[in-house]
């Protein structure tokens, strides 16, 4: 049993290939709206607006392409020199004017109003006026994230709500993990609403997607990394398993938490202890306690 669970109210996974969303058709304006009249503004580039007959609003695209929305998702993808430029950028005018001025000329960037940019989007998406297609960011080999061993990598056991996802990348990113490890199924694209509760970290954390994590473990040890899985049953509290060494925190799904052959792989099992008495925590607030205890200093 798991001191943690992931959040499972979330009846739609955005940016998840194996999953659509809303049934919604593109189309117009909302009913009762006029449509703006699509027209180039000086110094941007006039992308027109896209009206694909039938399809189903929110659907990821079938080029390997996906959404990102909200300022800090798009400015961080539009600053990450190692992903693929944007196939399209959408923005207000107001937006595409910031951009602009912190990136200077985007060739793909046309300007567009509010309801225009979210019928690009699943349902309810909050954009801030922005969104940007792009090509998946490709992830790193264990090798290139591991070595040289030292500071902290996260490991994730079938955890596949994407804001727990996100809030998790987030928390990587503000304590300076070496990288975030997801499995190459089960797990959601760094993409859409995750992407978006990242607030641009998926952009500035590495990741790696394998197909094994008991197979990367022992990679990882042959690296000389120590594994420390969270466990709400465990006998050792996280602040005694923690030490200086290189470590691998690996944090699992709802209920049944790191599954069986993933927790042997581990060095040791700790818990998260609560004097509260509550029994669990959400996985991305672990996944935070965690790191910040993985970041004080130690001799």
């Amino acid at each position: 049993m798991s001191n943690f669970h992931e959040r499972n109210d979330r009846k739609r996974t955005f940016g998840n290939k194996s999953e659509q969303t809303g049934s919604e058709r593109r189309g117009g304006p909302p009913s009762g709206a006029k449509p703006a009249p699509a027209t180039a503004k000086a110094g941007y580039k006039y992308a027109p607006r896209g009206t694909q007959s039938g399809a189903l609003r929110g659907k990821p695209p079938e080029d390997g392409s996906e959404w990102l929305w909200g300022w800090h998702a798009v400015a961080a993808a539009l600053a990450n020199p190692l992903r693929e430029k944007p196939l399209r950028v959408m923005a207000t005018e107001d937006r595409a004017r910031q951009l602009t001025e912190q990136f200077g000329k985007i060739e793909t960037l046309g300007i567009f109003d509010n309801p225009t940019i979210a019928q690009q989007l699943p349902q309810h998406a909050v954009h801030q006026g922005l969104a940007l297609k792009s090509v998946a960011l490709e992830g790193l080999t264990i090798e290139e994230m591991a070595e040289p061993a030292h500071g902290v990598i996260l490991m994730l056991d079938q955890v596949t709500d994407p804001q727990n996802v996100g809030a998790i990348f987030r928390s990587a990113a503000a304590f300076g993990a070496r990288g975030v490890i997801l499995q190459d199924r089960h797990a959601p694209a760094l993409s859409g609403a995750l992407a978006k509760a990242a607030a641009g970290a998926v952009d500035q954390v590495p990741h790696a997607r394998v197909v094994n994590l008991s197979r990367a473990l022992e990679r990882l040890a042959d690296l000389g990394w120590r594994a420390v899985g969270l466990d709400g049953t465990a006998e050792e509290t996280l602040d005694q398993a923690i030490d200086s060494r290189p470590t691998v925190i690996v944090l699992g799904s709802e209920g049944d938490g790191i599954r069986r052959l993933v927790a042997e792989h581990c060095d040791t099992l700790a818990k998260i202890p609560m004097p509260g008495g509550f029994e669990s925590l959400n996985v991305s607030a672990a996944a935070a306690i965690a790191m910040y205890e993985a970041s004080r200093p130690r001799r």
